[in-house]
């Protein structure tokens, strides 16, 4: 057998074992060379999809590569072959476009069938409000009060190289989604700021978030389990520490997690209620303050509020901190659009705004004196 002919097995045995293999190895719950086949029919559907366009393409390479190969190999010089010697060929430019046009008829078939399915949101169970913020995901229950902001739970530490890294290393957060098994949940996909993507790779879910729009997803879970992705679309300098965790629960232990939910949510409200009635002082507001600064600020701001220059401004001397007390208040609560800075009225309670405030304002020698109660930030917010 000489080299030509070695070559060509060679590269025929690769195109017929290579979905074997891929196959074989998505079966034992690797994806490194291909698609996952997921957890919902949908996934399952895209898988067999994909497997079915990739036996198409290695069915063309095949015999393209055959073809070719088979002629070099038949019609070579030093057996004596003859060019042959013409021009056009009606009937082999009809074949050469008839035939492919067929082929991709005949793909478009299951193709629109999947996709079809993808996009049909009707009949849903459950509407999941999924809203992409630099650099964090908010989840709304639209047919209750729960709603939450899922955050980067990956340690520092580890970012740093200073600890090993976990298992599931930047695909932590702090709050997972909870949804059911068996029951079709529809996501509607928005953003406060930039453009991101929310991905889940286990249920065939990617689809933009584009501030201004909502975007329509859906999943129907088969398997209880934990199921992680990650933001798709470069969406700022913190676009690697923006996962995606998803938990199925069977419907029992998620209305029993529902439950706890709300019930957290009142018991959060009354102690909201208490500390509106009451004034926290200079220390206790600076001991809480400088807890949420270090986990909601610093990250941006620095440790010492001197931000970086050019792209975070400083807290420490600050005129807005100094001398306007109104507008600090305003841009804890609504941000300030066009920038970085986030709204956080629905990341932190009233009573950790008046605390962080008050910190920023008598930290790092800005030294004012001045102590903001959760009531003052209450009437602000009411008064907008």
């Amino acid at each position: 057998m000489n080299l030509l002919t070695k070559m060509f097995v060679t590269i025929v045995t690769m195109f017929i074992t290579l979905p074997t293999l891929a196959q074989s190895l998505e079966s034992e719950g690797r994806s490194d060379l291909n698609l996952r086949s997921g957890v919902t029919d949908i996934s399952s559907q895209v898988y067999d999809l994909h497997m079915l366009m990739f036996m198409v393409c290695v069915g063309i390479a095949v015999v393209v590569f055959g073809v070719m190969f088979i002629s070099m190999f038949l019609h070579r010089k030093s057996r004596g072959a003859k060019p042959a010697n013409f021009h056009e060929s009606v009937k082999v430019e009809i074949a050469w476009t008839v035939v492919p046009f067929i082929i991709l008829i005949l793909m478009a078939f299951p193709a629109a069938k999947t996709l079809i399915a993808m996009e049909d949101t009707s009949e849903a169970d459950m509407t999941v409000l999924v809203t992409g913020s630099q650099w964090k995901w908010h989840y709304k229950y639209m047919d209750s009060d729960v709603e939450f902001y899922s955050t980067l739970a990956t340690q520092q530490e580890q970012i740093r190289n200073k600890f090993a890294k976990s298992e599931n290393y930047l695909l932590e957060v702090d709050r997972p989604l909870v949804i059911p098994t068996g029951q079709k949940v529809r996501f509607l996909i928005t953003s406060d700021d930039v453009i991101h993507s929310w991905w889940v790779p286990d249920f065939a879910i990617k689809k933009d978030a584009n501030p201004g729009f909502i975007n329509e997803a859906w999943t129907n879970v088969n398997e209880p389990g934990v199921y992680r992705g990650q933001c798709a679309e470069l969406c700022g300098k913190d676009h690697g520490f923006m996962p995606i965790v998803v938990i199925a629960k069977t419907p029992q232990e998620y209305e029993k997690w529902k439950a706890e939910k709300i019930a957290a949510i009142e018991t959060a409200k009354a102690e909201e209620d208490r500390l509106l009635a009451m004034n926290m002082s200079m220390d206790d507001l600076m001991t809480s303050g400088q807890k949420v600064y270090l986990a909601k600020c610093a990250a941006c701001h620095m440790p010492n509020g001197e931000g970086l220059p050019g792209v975070f401004p400083s807290i420490k001397g600050s005129n807005l901190v100094l001398n306007d007390r109104t507008g600090h208040i305003d841009i804890l609560l609504n941000g300030r659009t066009g920038t970085a800075m986030q709204a956080f009225a629905k990341q932190l309670t009233l009573s950790e705004i008046a605390a962080v405030i008050t910190y920023q304002r008598n930290a790092w020698g800005n030294n004012t004196g001045d102590i903001v109660q959760a009531s003052e930030v209450h009437t602000y917010a009411n008064g907008k």
